[in-house]
């Protein structure tokens, strides 16, 4: 993830000419702005143009689509994630300290983006039939539960972990996160879903850490 977002940072330096980077970031925020406020669907590039103070020219010098605006936001949104995944990794004792710390994260994701976790799901549904944008959207999906069938096995290696199936226990760890997401995209006030979410994990993690 972190090669993949540097090769991307190089490919979009070359794209930009001297100030550049001030259009492309207006194009971002007030596509981001407009996203929110109407709704993927129902913004389009004129909108998005306006709200920036860009022209068409100008926004298709950066971005050939909507639909490329936005899996950029996504992928950006994605990478931060990441980042603090892997931080928390690198920095952790063993992999089920490790593991504990990420679930204190679940209020943090809440509270950053619950905004645009809607968003997020009409633009997937979207993206679903389109093979190319599909691809680059389900790509986080992949890298998460690579990451965490990597963690696993580390904590099987320590000796911290009982004997599981990596990809199996991955797959599950990603799959109560994302439901935890719709539910709460769903049904906002429905639970206190950080503390949901960070209940659920420890009781799953019970079963996997040894000497529980």
């Amino acid at each position: 993830m972190v090669a993949e977002n540097q090769s991307r940072e190089e490919k979009r330096g070359n794209k930009e000419k001297p100030g550049g980077l001030g259009t492309r970031t207006r194009i971002l925020e007030a596509a981001e702005e407009c996203f929110a406020r109407y709704g993927y669907d129902s913004t389009g590039v004129a909108e998005i143009c306006k709200a920036a103070a860009v022209s068409k020219g100008a926004l298709y010098h950066h971005f050939p689509s909507k639909q490329a605006i936005f899996v950029e936001m996504f992928e950006t949104w994605m990478d931060g994630f990441a980042g603090q995944m892997e931080r928390i990794r690198d920095g952790a004792a063993s992999v089920p300290d490790a593991l504990l710390r990420m679930v204190k994260m679940t209020g943090l994701i809440f509270q950053t983006a619950a905004g645009q976790l809607p968003l997020f799901i009409e633009f997937l549904t979207k993206a679903s039939r389109d093979p190319e944008t599909w691809k680059a959207t389900i790509a986080p999906y992949k890298f998460f539960r690579d990451f965490f069938a990597d963690l696993i096995r580390r904590g099987i290696q320590e000796g911290s972990l009982r004997k599981v199936d990596p990809e199996l226990t991955a797959r599950i760890i990603v799959s109560f996160g994302a439901g935890l997401v719709m539910q709460g995209v769903f049904d906002p006030e429905g639970g206190r879903w950080s503390e949901v979410g960070a209940q659920g994990m420890q009781t799953f993690l019970q079963g996997i850490i040894k000497g529980t």
